[in-house]
């Protein structure tokens, strides 16, 4: 099966969706992500929660891409934060969340740009030249959000809101799945 057959194929299994991005190319990988829907239970043996704070769950880990489960107690939120020059698309597994996109401007300061709420099973995209992004969950529930980059990200340039400067910032994962050691 071509990377191409897979644009009108809906994925049964992780399995299925792994398998299609390792064989896809970068230029696939929104019509790949679009055409997941997975329930919310195949995604429970990735879970980890913490009330501090948003947890990334590593699926899989390629020189290609990974795909990382968050996941997010209510009112929990990312800092404002760029991808380290990759491309990410974040998919609604449960849950409802605010995306506002920020430019910087020559003085240096941020302003809001875009603001839009996702609901479950829609995806958005993010690339750098888009600017900066942060996300919330803004459910008074428990929820999930499916992360792919192309390729992985190592570090990101993150808002330090007390300074008013980015930092750069090595991320890392809360749990690791033994699928993300294949």
């Amino acid at each position: 099966m071509t990377s191409t057959e897979h644009t009108t194929e809906t994925f049964q299994s992780l399995d299925e969706l792994v398998s299609a991005l390792s064989e896809g190319e970068r230029t696939t990988y929104d019509n790949i992500i679009r055409s997941t829907n997975l329930p919310s239970s195949i995604y429970e043996n990735f879970c980890s929660w913490s009330d501090k704070s948003y947890t990334r769950n590593c699926i899989i880990d390629t020189e290609k891409f990974e795909l990382i489960l968050l996941c997010w107690e209510p009112g929990q939120m990312t800092p404002i934060h760029d991808h380290g020059g990759e491309e990410c698309w974040v998919k609604v597994i449960s849950g409802e969340f605010r995306e506002t996109i920020y430019q910087e401007n020559e003085a240096g300061e941020l302003t809001v740009v875009k603001s839009a709420v996702a609901k479950t099973n829609d995806i958005t995209y993010m690339i750098d030249f888009m600017g900066f992004h942060s996300l919330e969950n803004l459910s008074n529930e428990r929820s999930m959000s499916l992360h792919l980059y192309a390729k992985p990200i190592r570090s990101c340039n993150s808002y330090d809101a007390i300074s008013g400067e980015f930092v750069n910032k090595d991320l890392v994962y809360n749990t690791v799945s033994e699928f993300g050691t294949k």
